[in-house]
């Protein structure tokens, strides 16, 4: 089983910056994709950014520009750097781990984080 654990979110004025970590517990092998999502009050879940074991990134298009994904293979975590935060960039933020459990495993198999609260307000 894998945990992941995120950390970072607050609550910051307009134009604010926060950084968040997700650290992953548990046994596997590799990592196919790591990445964030959010879900804002009323709304569903949607991308946030994506980075894959080769250093490939995704963004969604309003958060390009602004937020950073890097990856630490090593330490097992994934960190989304946030600039230029706007009100409504307010949600809960999730981490998403897609991985290779073990070395005999065809598939990945997704884990969630419990998700931490954003809010950008002044």
């Amino acid at each position: 089983q894998v945990e992941l654990v995120e950390s970072g979110g607050g609550l910051v004025q307009p134009g604010g910056s926060l950084r968040l970590s997700c650290a992953a517990a548990g046994s596997f092998v590799s990592t196919v994709s790591m990445g964030w999502y959010r879900q804002a009050p009323g709304k569903e879940r949607e991308l946030v950014a994506i980075i894959t074991s080769s250093g490939d990134t995704n963004y969604a298009d309003s958060m390009k520009g602004r937020f950073t994904i890097s990856r630490d293979n090593a330490k097992k975590t994934v960190v989304l750097q946030m600039n230029s935060l706007k009100p409504e960039d307010t949600g809960i933020y999730y981490c998403y781990y897609r991985v290779i459990l073990t070395f005999a495993s065809v598939h990945g198999v997704d884990y969630w984080g419990k998700g931490t609260p954003v809010t950008v307000s002044s």
